[in-house]
């Protein structure tokens, strides 16, 4: 299968950051993997829009183990009426293992969306934060910054696929995108995850694809304009 790129569609990458990645604090299986295809991707340069998200927490962050004295890495908590799992301290602003990994040149992305700056709230998703004590679903920007451009359609990849890729997926599919995921371009926090991370997938009508399936796309009809990268 090769895909057609629209102009109107945008690359989102989550969350690859050295923290994610063997090594770091809080590391997927096999995250490393995907450094070479995505720097490779992005030299392409086959997408009008191209997205970054970046967590980005406090040393103090609620979603930490180090927060709640006595608990274990990985259990989980009621957090304002939702299910918390208590993670290893991770992506510590303006710490090496927070930021965008150093073997991909990034010089080609518009946008770097940081979530999970509040310490009082998770974030999974590059649309919206985690339910925070309003019960609310506090917005990224990302979908606001994607309107403003016309954006009708994402292709996701990043880390981790069964965490972050998928919750940025399933809030992409809410709010209308037609939503694919790079499958190959993703990794895992656990490999038993894969099976239900997939059938999730079906359920929401994401299209499951690999990086092989773009090998012959095309650059959009409109360049992309080196200037103007606005990087948060």
């Amino acid at each position: 299968m090769s895909l057609s790129i629209s102009p109107r569609a945008a690359l989102i990458l989550v969350d690859v950051q050295p923290d994610f990645m063997p090594g770091g604090t809080l590391a997927c299986h096999e995250g490393d993997a995907i450094v070479p295809g995505i720097d490779q991707l992005l030299r392409r340069r086959l997408f009008s829009h191209v997205v970054a998200t970046q967590d980005w927490h406090p040393a103090d962050h609620i979603s930490f183990v180090g927060s709640h004295p006595g608990r274990t890495p990985f259990e989980r908590i009621p957090l304002y009426g939702h299910a918390q799992t208590l993670w290893p301290a991770h992506c510590v602003q303006n710490t090496a293992g927070a930021a965008l990994h150093p073997a991909i040149d990034w010089s080609t992305v518009d946008k770097v969306i940081r979530k999970g700056d509040d310490p009082r709230v998770d974030s999974y998703s590059g649309f919206r934060e985690n339910h925070g004590p309003d019960g609310r679903r506090p917005a990224t920007g990302l979908a606001e910054w994607l309107r403003g451009r016309g954006v009708d359609e994402v292709y996701l990849c990043g880390l981790a696929r069964d965490v972050c890729v998928l919750w940025t997926a399933q809030d992409a599919v809410d709010l209308g995108y037609r939503t694919h995921v790079l499958w190959d371009l993703t990794r895992p926090v656990t490999p038993e995850s894969d099976i239900p991370t997939r059938i999730r997938f079906d359920q929401l009508g994401v299209d499951v694809i690999h990086a092989l399936d773009l090998a012959h796309a095309q650059q959009p009809p409109t360049s992309r304009q080196a200037a103007g990268h606005s990087r948060t």
